[in-house]
């Protein structure tokens, strides 16, 4: 390439990113004139063709026409880059020994079904029982009372109650912690399931060899005032999956042993489960102070 050309190229960068010197909002110039170099830097780098752009631009253009009230394939496509994880990892900066976060995804919803300690979130969900118990603490080790958990996961069939379009509400639930800052309740063992993979993002998967396959997890929500709210996944130990989550949700603290119990084995709460099998896990949580001075033990 040309001194000339590298010129050119170096000159209107620059003219794009002075463009947002009079932004007034000082955080918006910051984030625009980043991306504008990151952009182009990009563009310069792989020297994008113009065919190329036009099938980027098809390709959002795309993504648009499919997200609606229950699908968001913008999320998926930063899901499946990193960039929603990468976020997270951002916004969650280590302290001491509070529990990893990991992604949201896209199929939280607000109004889940207040369940008793020792409740059931399946709601008619197809799956194997599973019994989920642990603690709430701080990162002193001080139990958290009357923080409220959120969990949701997919069915045994790889579907979240709101992909049916029948205004279920399975496999999800809310209830609070006790005095001693602990919880437990019934739900259903995780199994892997794939994202969404029928429209521009599950293509692009397929063009570059990998896989639409979540690993197997159960979703928490965990909040409590003066605490940091915690978006984050249990894993079950074992699973052919955890090393390649198509959305690298997996952190190496959080797979979590699922131990599978036989069906004369009596469960914690003596639920009669009908001769089946079921398993059960434990699963600490620590969170955060919301807003703390400064990492402890980074």
């Amino acid at each position: 390439m040309s001194t000339e050309q590298q010129h050119r190229e170096a000159r209107l960068t620059e003219r794009v990113v002075a463009s947002f010197d009079a932004t007034p909002d000082p955080r918006l110039r910051e984030v625009m004139r980043s991306l504008t170099r990151h952009l182009h830097d990009f563009v310069r780098e792989v020297r994008l063709t113009e065919r190329e752009w036009q099938q980027a631009i098809a390709f959002l253009t795309e993504a648009g026409h499919v997200t609606d009230e229950r699908r968001q394939e913008f999320i998926l496509l930063s899901d499946v880059l990193g960039a929603s994880m990468q976020t997270v990892t951002v916004n969650n900066e280590a302290y001491g020994d509070a529990t990893e976060a990991t992604v949201f995804g896209p199929f939280f919803t607000d109004g889940s079904p207040a369940i008793p300690l020792g409740g059931d979130i399946a709601g008619g969900a197809a799956g194997e029982p599973c019994w989920v118990s642990g603690t709430v603490t701080d990162t002193a080790g001080n139990p958290v009372a009357g923080a409220r958990i959120e969990v949701w996961e997919a069915d045994d069939d790889g579907f979240y109650d709101v992909q049916y379009g029948d205004d279920r509400v399975a496999a999800r639930g809310h209830l609070v912690t006790d005095a001693a800052g602990g919880f437990r309740f019934w739900a259903i063992t995780p199994t892997p399931y794939p994202i969404p993979h029928d429209g521009p993002v599950g293509r692009l998967l397929a063009a570059t060899g990998r896989s639409p396959m979540r690993a197997s997890h159960l979703h928490f929500l965990v909040t409590a005032p003066g605490l940091r709210t915690l978006v984050t996944h249990i894993f079950v130990r074992g699973d052919a999956l955890l090393d390649s989550d198509s959305v690298f949700g997996v952190r190496d603290s959080l797979v979590k042993d699922f131990a599978r119990r036989p069906p004369d084995r009596p469960t914690p709460d003596g639920r009669d489960l009908g001769g089946r099998p079921w398993s059960q896990v434990r699963f600490d949580i620590v969170l955060a102070p919301a807003n703390p001075a400064a990492p402890a033990n980074p």
